[in-house]
């Protein structure tokens, strides 16, 4: 009997709300390019008075909730564990999720301030992360649901969460859970920072049990030990079976036991990468849950990332799910 969901996604809830701001400002407003930097409510409100511009665009976000939304974007069906604040903005975050085609669980609320990220875009195309949690720090192993999990093809963990002790139980009992339900695990590093900062805990967390490895270059790298692609591969294919390691511009390295393939990169004019690493993982993960080899399923990330790189914001703008043929036959 097949399983309701293909994919049950597990990680922060975070609004995203998108600026488009020049590297100066970045610098006078003491913020680090290029990464994601976690900030009280004190920092962001200090932050959004100075900007004094209006954002560009207001979505439901996190790392894993965009892979989880690419996912429905395919055809895939898909399911969000999260926190959300009984506030304004977590009445948004379920309504986007919903019309997104995302389910989620409505009670995993609570008084406080939903989460929210900053997120602003230079002219190269970078996105820089300053991010509140809110209540989504909050998330535990008790906003874990057994049950959705033993009806998923898989579970999805979020790297991010491994910041906190109490998002890092939360990651461990849901892999522990899959490994009981037969639900295969996999996982995102999220961030190079968050690799080098909770090393212990990936390891951990790799160490008892992943089917399926996400992650870029840097993140490869910070979590290897090794300095070039090839090394890193074969390093992380040490730890898993399977992996997949997004290379900018050049595609994706597609990693088992027997082979590594590069996919190559949809050449597109980029303005913004917020979310390329989440919707590779989309597709992948769509692709696999739906009978495509590793490889087409691998084409299906690697497209859905140009795609998203393409337009501001981590949602796609127009539906791929009947356009999978058409996706495929572009790497013929």
């Amino acid at each position: 009997m097949g399983r309701t969901y293909d994919v049950y996604g597990v990680g922060h809830a975070l609004v995203d709300i998108q600026y488009t701001v020049s590297s100066e400002s970045l610098a006078a407003l003491d913020i680090e390019k290029g990464i994601m930097t976690l900030i009280d409510e004190e920092r962001q409100q200090h932050l959004l008075q100075a900007l004094e511009i209006d954002p560009i665009l207001s979505a439901s976000g996190g790392s894993a909730a965009n892979t989880v939304i690419g996912i429905a974007n395919f055809g895939g069906r898909a399911y969000y564990a999260c926190r959300l604040g009984q506030d304004e903005w977590g009445d948004f975050y379920l309504k986007d999720l919903d019309e997104a085609g995302a389910a989620s669980n409505p009670a995993n609320r609570t008084a406080g301030r939903t989460g929210q990220c900053l997120v602003f875009i230079t002219p190269d195309a970078d996105r820089t992360l300053n991010t509140f949690l809110g209540v989504s720090s909050d998330l535990d192993l008790a906003h874990i649901e057994a049950e959705v999990i033993a009806d998923s093809q898989y579970i999805y963990l979020e790297g991010y969460l491994l910041s906190s002790d109490a998002g890092f139980a939360a990651c461990r009992h849901a892999q522990q859970l899959a490994r009981q339900h037969d639900t295969a695990v996999a996982v995102t590093l999220s961030d190079p920072f968050m690799v080098a900062t909770f090393k212990d805990r990936f390891t951990e967390l790799v160490s008892s049990g992943v089917d399926l490895l996400f992650c870029n270059e840097q993140e490869a790298y910070a979590f290897s030990g090794q300095k070039t692609r090839d090394t890193a591969a074969a390093a992380v294919l040490e730890t898993v079976p399977m992996a997949c390691i997004t290379c900018g511009a050049d595609g994706a390295l597609l990693c088992q036991q027997d082979s590594t393939v590069l996919i190559p990169g949809v050449q597109v004019e980029a303005l913004d990468t917020t979310g390329a690493g989440d919707l590779f993982a989309g597709g992948v993960l769509f692709g696999l849950t739906h009978g495509y080899s590793f490889a087409d399923a691998g084409k299906l990330g690697t497209y859905a990332s140009a795609q998203v790189v393409a337009q501001y914001g981590p949602r796609l703008e127009d539906k791929l799910s009947g356009k999978i043929d058409t996706i495929l036959a572009h790497f013929a």
